[in-house]
């Protein structure tokens, strides 16, 4: 059995970590409350944003935009979005996971794979493939619009000078704050939004007059749509990062006070029988005496 001072550094030790973790979970809690409002608000822009399109496009032909044009698939490239700071749980195991299986697959149909990371984590962890053609740290905490209108610059370059002939994003979507699930979406070549395509079909005929004409109209909006499709993955990561790493902390909290409830139980019980074997040498003692 443990002695006593080994078990009461021990507990000392576990409760100096549980205050650590409740502190952080604190500052998670607090910095998902702006991350999560800004992610909502962001995400009903961006579902106008995708009608608008889905009704400028659908009735355009997609071979009139080079960022719209349909080809043989054969190189593929990823951008896969995490967080840069880790201590959030398997919230970024699960987005990287998803990702290699859909390297997996991709691969299996014969499809070369490059990849694009965004955060710390996803390029640490790809890094050993050499499928990583760049790479954008230390931006998940501070990140703008400016920063999504540079990725998606370089993604958009790379497709049009046809080294990709598809893109797609991998991301953790934000549900709620207990649950959030990694998700995968067509990034380029770039579609009409199935939904707003069929709203906009069987809305009356001549509901919408465009000025300038829809082809000039197109040609700005394409690419302020990739900057959306970027910044919003990039939004849903933020929050969902902060949700994750509160939860996480929050059970580590919980596991530290199981722990120094079970070490209590060890020190309690080395004291007492500590305290019974001094009693039995006293009462020996006094029974060699008599």
């Amino acid at each position: 059995m443990a002695s006593l001072k080994d078990v009461k550094t021990k507990i000392g030790g576990v409760k100096k970590t549980a205050q650590i973790t409740k502190a952080m979970n604190m500052v998670a809690a607090a910095k998902l409350r702006g991350a999560q409002q800004k992610m909502e608000d962001f995400r009903s822009y961006a579902e106008k944003f995708n009608a608008a399109m889905g009704n400028l496009s659908s009735a355009m032909d997609s071979g009139a935009f080079p960022l719209m044009e349909k080809r043989e698939v054969k190189n593929v490239e990823i951008l896969v979005v995490t967080s840069d700071r880790g201590l959030c749980g398997s919230f970024n195991a699960h987005i990287m996971k998803m990702a290699e299986k859909l390297i997996a697959s991709l691969e299996a149909e014969g499809k070369k794979v490059s990849l694009v990371c965004v955060g710390k984590k996803g390029a640490s962890y790809f890094r050993k493939t050499g499928k990583v053609r760049v790479r954008y740290t230390d931006l998940m905490g501070t990140f703008q619009m400016f920063n999504a209108r540079t990725i998606a610059q370089d993604i958009a370059g790379n497709f049009l000078s046809g080294d990709s002939d598809e893109v797609r994003i991998v991301y953790g979507k934000f549900k709620s704050v207990a649950v959030q699930r990694p998700a995968e979406q067509m990034f380029l070549p770039i579609q009409p939004d199935a939904v707003a395509a069929t709203e906009a079909v069987s809305s009356s005929a001549g509901a919408y007059i465009y000025e300038p004409s829809t082809e000039e109209i197109m040609e700005v909006l394409l690419p302020l749509y990739m900057n959306v499709m970027v910044y919003h993955a990039m939004l849903e990561v933020s929050a969902s990062e902060h949700a994750a790493r509160m939860s996480a902390m929050d059970n580590a909290t919980n596991a530290c006070k199981d722990i120094i409830h079970s070490l209590t139980l060890i020190y309690n019980k080395a004291r007492q029988a500590g305290i019974t074997a001094e009693l039995m040498d006293i009462v020996g003692g006094a029974e060699a005496l008599k």
